[in-house]
């Protein structure tokens, strides 16, 4: 089978996803225009034209542009089930999906808007077609803190989480992350942790391989989402070696916002010689020019990956995902019969 229709047929899991950065110029117009916001963009290609950055706080200042859009359960539902629809073309099985409720409670948008917006979509995405042998996509919830804000803050967030405890599996760690280690938010960890909360948290993404270790030692993390710079430092590769820690990359934003010059470069095929849980994400797809099939044919064109590799990103991504055994086992399954 040739590599390209390997990517776009095999079954597989998402599990670094930001619904935020889902937004599509088509949908952001229509939500604008249903709720009476005027946009500074005069047509949709002028706003995808404005989807060009130099580095990560550029993107954020347009990512945080669009997020202000959404206000209802209406918004935040519409938002979640076209990143479903997509996600059904590309045969991904299941996602876990990452939310940033202070980008919205700080405009005033209540946190049980967001979450029930989110969670009626992810409840209906169970029905979605995605093959004729395959029905619905399964789904967890990943609610992050904003690093770039206060720890103070992002304990009354948690504080809000916990009456939805039940529709959330894990906390995690995005924005900003040069200035903002991951230690900052060591004690909001600790008390997710006790609530019962699995913790995830960006890393050594634009920062160094240090907030790799303290995400790990510190927030006592299952994942980290991306960790290239991890590959600087051999004993912090042994490290996570050891404790099977797996590595969300996402090829596309890594290029759009030069984190590597170049893709040829990319650590992952590297990593994925090493024995790293590896998998392959789509981060911001509306943003980055691509979703999961695309990020997969990049870095497959990039680091000449074989058949077997992809085999191997799409087992780790339900090996890593946050689905109870008996779950990841069918998944397991369904991949292996599908080969």
């Amino acid at each position: 089978m040739k590599t390209e229709e390997l990517i776009n047929t095999i079954p597989k899991a998402e599990l670094h996803l930001h619904i935020e950065g889902t937004f599509e110029p088509e949908l952001m117009f229509r939500i604008a225009g249903r709720n009476g916001i005027k946009l500074k963009y005069n047509s949709v290609d002028e706003l995808r034209k404005a989807y060009e950055f130099n580095n990560l706080q550029e993107f954020l200042d347009i990512y945080y542009t669009g997020a202000s859009l959404l206000t209802t359960e209406e918004d935040f539902y519409d938002l979640t089930m076209e990143y479903l629809k997509k996600a059904a073309t590309q045969n991904i099985v299941h996602t876990e999906i990452f939310f940033d409720p202070q980008t919205h409670t700080s405009r005033g948008v209540e946190f049980d808007t967001i979450i029930n917006g989110i969670t009626a979509a992810l409840k209906d995405g169970r029905g979605l077609k995605i093959s004729e042998a395959q029905t619905g996509i399964s789904s967890k919830l990943i609610m992050c803190f904003l690093r770039h804000l206060s720890e103070e803050d992002a304990f009354k967030t948690l504080h809000c989480a916990l009456k939805h405890k039940d529709k959330i599996i894990a906390v995690g760690l995005d924005s900003s992350e040069v200035g903002h280690p991951p230690a900052k938010f060591r004690n909001v960890f600790e008390a997710a942790l006790k609530e019962g909360f699995l913790t995830v948290a960006h890393a050594g993404e634009e920062g160094p391989a240090e907030y790799v270790w303290e995400a790990i030692d510190l927030l006592k993390v299952s994942r980290i989402d991306h960790g290239n710079r991890s590959i600087s430092n051999p004993d912090l590769i042994n490290e996570i070696i050891d404790r099977e820690i797996p590595l969300t990359m996402c090829p596309l934003s890594n290029q759009k916002l030069k984190v590597e010059k170049d893709l040829t470069q990319h650590p992952l095929k590297e990593m994925l010689n090493k024995g790293i849980i590896v998998t392959v994400n789509s981060d911001d797809p509306a943003y980055f020019g691509g979703y999961i099939n695309e990020n997969l044919t990049a870095i497959s064109d990039a680091l000449s990956l074989s058949n077997n590799d992809i085999y191997r990103l799409a087992r780790n991504s339900f090996t890593a995902s946050f689905l109870d055994f008996k779950s990841k086992q069918r998944m397991l399954q369904l991949l292996d019969e599908w080969v």
